[in-house]
């Protein structure tokens, strides 16, 4: 059975450090409101970050294997939280911006229904606990 172990520690005021499985290390923090210093992640964010990531390295294999070059991408995931106690996200807006001249939107667009029907593992833990929203944009500038 696979599975991913990371150990996070303590460092100070709200401050964590956390490792991922690969090794690499991220900090996580609050808001100064929260006590924190803004020093960090935090950790509702970590997990928009983590969805995006996980989409984006998706389609950017299946373009490459398709051999779409794509100049520029980027991904804008707005999560709205619940107001009561514990705050969750009950709906997530996941938005993929592609930006160039003679895009491969067919191309482009099946790669991200790929990842969206089959890949994305976070994606799919997205939609147990809230409602996922995609949109896919087009810009002709890279601006």
């Amino acid at each position: 059975m696979a599975q991913h172990i990371v150990t996070t520690v303590y460092k100070q005021g709200m401050q964590f450090e956390t490792d991922s499985p690969t090794g690499y290390k991220a900090l996580i923090d609050t808001s100064p409101e929260n006590g924190g210093n803004n020093e960090g992640l935090g950790p509702k964010g970590m997990m928009l970050s983590a969805l995006a990531g996980c989409t984006g390295l998706d389609i950017v294999f299946v373009l490459n294997k398709m051999r779409a070059d794509i100049p520029k991408f980027e991904m804008v995931v707005k999560g709205e939280l619940t107001e009561e106690h514990p705050k969750t996200y009950h709906t997530v807006h996941l938005d993929y911006h592609f930006y160039g001249e003679d895009l491969k939107k067919d191309k482009i667009q099946k790669a991200v229904d790929l990842s969206a029907e089959q890949y994305c593992g976070v994606m799919e833990m997205f939609r147990q606990f809230c409602d996922l929203k995609i949109g896919v944009h087009f810009h002709e500038s890279e601006t």
